[in-house]
């Protein structure tokens, strides 16, 4: 059976994998954990994609780090 990201519940410990998809389900996953300033850009998206495995928790991990690194 197949993870569907459009409707599938998603947690910190959800794989990212080849059918990854950046769907509102996702985007709200990540707002919830990340707050009301994430987006995805460009360099962040090809970073999800980049056949590394990875957790939905690592996701969150990696946008928080990228925007700590802008403050300084």
């Amino acid at each position: 059976m197949s993870f569907n990201w459009h409707s599938d519940p998603l947690t910190r410990n959800t794989p990212v994998n080849s059918t990854y998809k950046n769907t509102q389900n996702v985007r709200r996953f990540m707002m919830e954990h990340c707050g009301a300033t994430f987006i995805f850009d460009r360099d962040f998206m090809a970073w999800i994609r980049n056949e590394v495995a990875k957790t939905l928790g690592d996701v969150v991990d990696e946008w928080l780090r990228r925007q700590g690194d802008k403050s300084k």
